[in-house]
């Protein structure tokens, strides 16, 4: 099977069946409107048109996910709902709707190719390349990017925790106190502090902060957004109280970082990057708790 490719341009009269998108940090910055109005031109020349890691965006920006279900790398989820607010966003692997597929990278990129191959080629071709990658499960649509049960080297977590964990990653713009988290969770407060210095090493509300800044990381090295709207969204009613903790948590203000964070090492825009401060050069990424 020969594939061939070409600068876009090149290929803008032409009527491919399959178009893939794929980009990195700051993905908006790639969609210019030459680049929309081709994906446009090809969506209505009938090719399935797909999106890889943070190539979702770049179709929302084109207009093509509009009132349709999409996913991009977890990572960029809140950029993601903030940049498209008339498409449904879905924390699954990989989701398809009408003509359209968006898929969260990494190793599901496979998942989605050999998905391919079968349409494509059938049962034997794709088994054999699947065997090929020593990929011997195929996941599809309706699996999690962040699935609750196992982390990937066991368990870690006490339940208490992660149930405690996901209300505050469910109310990261509406705050809920830490009593009325224990409440929810059927915990004392007391208990519910000591579990979480047990297993992440932070109280209940230094965690929940550090969870609100990492979103607010976020949004502001991948999208252009105010800082006043990021703050808000993030959970933080002042503005000032927001960029005292941004600059606490990782060394600098929201505004150095929209620039420091995207150059030289974009990876600098993952949550758990945070500079040395003590001898002034950069901290290699962590992971987190």
């Amino acid at each position: 099977m020969l594939i061939e490719t070409a600068q876009w341009r090149d290929d803008y009269e032409r009527k491919p069946w399959l178009v893939l998108v794929s980009s990195s940090w700051t993905p908006e910055r790639y969609a210019s409107r030459a680049l929309c109005t081709a994906l446009q031109r090809w969506q209505r020349s009938g090719a399935i048109i797909g999106g890889l890691d943070t190539g979702g965006i770049i179709l929302a920006k084109a207009g093509l996910l509009k009132n349709k279900t999409a996913t991009v790398h977890y990572e960029h989820i809140d950029a993601f709902i903030e940049i498209a607010p008339d498409t449904t966003v879905s924390e699954n692997m990989f989701v398809q709707d009408e003509g359209i597929f968006t898929c969260c990278g990494g190793t599901a990129s496979t998942d989605a190719g050999l998905r391919f191959v079968h349409s494509v080629a059938g049962d034997s071709v794709a088994n054999a390349t699947a065997r090929y990658l020593f990929h011997h499960e195929v996941r599809g649509e309706g699996l999690s990017q962040n699935p609750k049960v196992v982390e990937p080297m066991g368990y870690v977590t006490s339940g208490v925790v992660r149930a405690a964990i996901d209300l505050m990653e469910a109310h990261l713009e509406t705050t809920l106190s830490i009593p009325k988290i224990a409440e929810r969770v059927e915990v004392s407060q007391r208990q519910l502090s000591r579990l979480f210095h047990q297993y992440v090493r932070k109280s209940p509300v230094a965690y929940y902060r550090d969870i609100r800044l990492d979103r607010a990381r976020g949004l502001v090295t991948q999208t252009e957004l105010k800082f006043s709207e990021i703050a808000t969204a993030s959970g933080f009613n002042s503005q000032v109280h927001f960029s005292r903790a941004y600059h606490q948590r990782f060394g600098l203000s929201p505004s150095a970082d929209r620039i420091d964070g995207r150059v030289p090492f974009e990876f600098r825009a993952w949550p758990m990057y945070k500079p040395d401060l003590r001898s002034g050069a950069d901290a290699s990424p962590s992971a987190s708790p």
